[in-house]
């Protein structure tokens, strides 16, 4: 899983993408809220731009496919977040 970490200090967002998108597609919402201190991530999700994917249909799961960002919020240590997201993403909310 890719993530894009811009740095600010404050509470973090969470960006999730939609279909058929990538963690760009939340660039502009990310500089602004950066640029306030937040910090901000946005990851690739499973089978998208650079991450890896699973050829089984089995690994797309619900369970897999929020288990993801879980385990991006662990690796990160971050315990809460504001969670954002639109289109398909609002499974993983």
């Amino acid at each position: 899983m890719m993530e894009d970490d811009t740095g600010g200090e404050g509470p973090t967002f969470l960006f999730v993408h939609g279909f058929p998108e990538l963690w760009y597609s939340w660039c502009h919402q990310m500089l602004s809220l950066s640029s306030l201190g937040y910090r901000t991530v946005a990851p690739d999700l499973r089978g998208y731009g650079d991450t890896d994917v699973p050829p089984s249909v089995a690994a797309y799961t619900v369970f897999s496919i929020v288990g993801d960002p879980v385990a991006l919020l662990d690796a990160l240590r971050l315990g809460r977040v504001f969670l954002v997201g639109h289109d398909w993403s609002a499974v993983i909310a």
